[in-house]
C-alpha cells in the first residue's frame, strides 16, 4: 500500500524560531556528531594501546589495520559533517565529483549500494549540503539493502535532487517520518530523527519543498529547489 505523500511548506506559517528551538536543535545536532564520532576515535584509542603493549606483539599488525580503518572512518564523517552541517568553509561550491566522493566514502560498505546519477558540474553549499542529507536519509531506507539511486537535474528554472531507495524491507522509521514532515520527536531515538529533521530544515530554508513517497519496498524523496540559494 502506498504512503500519501506530504511535502513540507516553504515557509514556517507560524514565522517565528525561538532561541529554545535553535539551542534544542543545535544539542541534537552535537548529540548525533559525538555518537558517530566516538566508535571510530574508541576503535583508534584500542588500536593504540595494543601497539604500545610490549605483551600483545602478536597483535600489533591487526591494531595497525584496525587504526587505519577507524582513522578513514573518522576523516569520512568530518567531511560528510562539514558539507552535511554547514561546518566552516571558505568554499560556496562543490563539484558533483567531491559531492560523490563525500557520500560514497561515509556510506559504502553497508548493505546498501550507492547508485550515483548526478551530472558534473558545481553545486552551491546549500544545495550541496541538501544532497548529501538526502543520499544520507535514502541509504537509511535500506537497513537490509538495496539500491539507493541519487540523481539531480534542473527542471523548469528548478533544481530538482531526488532518491529512490528500492529493497525488499525499504522503510523509514517513524522518527524519520517525524522528521521529514517538520515535526518534533513524540517518541523513538533522537539520533534517527535528527538528520531528516535537519534536512526539511535546510530545505525549507532554501524555500523549497521536500515529498516522500513510500510504498512497499520502496521509499522516494523530491527536493524542489530555486535555483538562486539564500546562504
Amino acid at each position: 500500500m502506498t504512503t500519501p505523500a506530504f511535502a513540507t511548506p516553504s515557509a514556517d506559517p507560524s514565522g517565528a524560531v525561538t532561541d529554545r528551538d535553535e539551542t534544542e536543535l543545535a544539542t541534537q545536532i552535537v548529540a548525533k556528531l559525538c555518537h558517530d564520532f566516538i566508535s571510530p576515535a574508541g576503535a583508534m584509542s584500542s588500536a593504540l594501546d595494543l601497539m604500545t603493549d610490549p605483551d600483545s606483539a602478536d597483535m600489533h599488525a591487526d591494531a595497525l589495520d584496525l587504526m587505519q580503518q577507524s582513522a578513514a572512518k573518522l576523516v569520512a564523517l568530518v567531511r560528510y559533517a562539514r558539507v552535511a552541517y554547514g561546518a566552516a568553509t571558505s568554499n560556496q561550491n562543490f563539484s558533483a565529483a567531491e559531492l560523490q566522493s563525500t557520500v560514497t566514502d561515509l556510506l559504502s560498505g553497508g548493505r546498501a549500494t550507492i547508485d550515483w546519477q548526478v551530472p558534473d558540474g558545481d553545486y552551491a553549499k546549500p544545495h550541496a549540503r541538501i544532497l548529501v542529507n538526502l543520499a544520507y536519509v535514502a541509504v537509511g531506507a535500506l537497513p537490509t539493502g538495496g539500491t539507493a539511486t541519487i540523481s539531480a537535474r534542473q527542471e523548469g528554472g528548478a533544481l530538482i535532487l531526488s532518491t529512490v531507495s528500492e529493497g525488499s524491507r525499504a522503510r523509514l522509521k517513524p522518527e524519520a517520518i517525524e522528521g521529514l514532515s517538520g515535526a518534533e520527536l513524540s517518541d523513538g531515538l533522537p539520533g534517527q530523527w535528527i538528520q531528516p529533521h535537519w534536512l526539511w530544515r535546510s530545505v525549507r530554508g532554501q524555500g523549497g519543498t521536500l515529498k516522500v513517497t513510500t510504498d512497499e519496498g520502496r521509499v522516494e524523496l523530491v527536493v524542489t529547489l530555486p535555483l538562486a540559494t539564500s546562504g
